[in-house]
């Protein structure tokens, strides 16, 4: 049987609170989770391409005050 010193079971231990301290987070919000959600999840590069894509192929909206977008001028 294998004996296991202090410092090994120091280490373990650390290893085990660090993970659990990336396990355990909580959010104020919903926003603040989705906000950590996407800085942590990566975007595939063939729908990063797509979206470009599709975000200049759009026309930018006019722009009008908005007493003409509420008698339709």
């Amino acid at each position: 049987m294998k004996h296991r010193t202090k410092l090994t079971q120091g280490h373990d231990h650390a290893v085990e609170q660090q993970a659990h301290a990336r396990a355990a987070r909580e959010f104020s919000n919903s926003d603040e989770l989705l906000r950590f959600d996407a800085a942590q999840t990566t975007v595939p590069a063939e729908i990063a391409q797509r979206l470009e894509k599709s975000v200049a192929q759009m026309r930018p909206a006019e722009s009008r005050p908005w007493w003409k977008h509420l008698f339709g001028r």
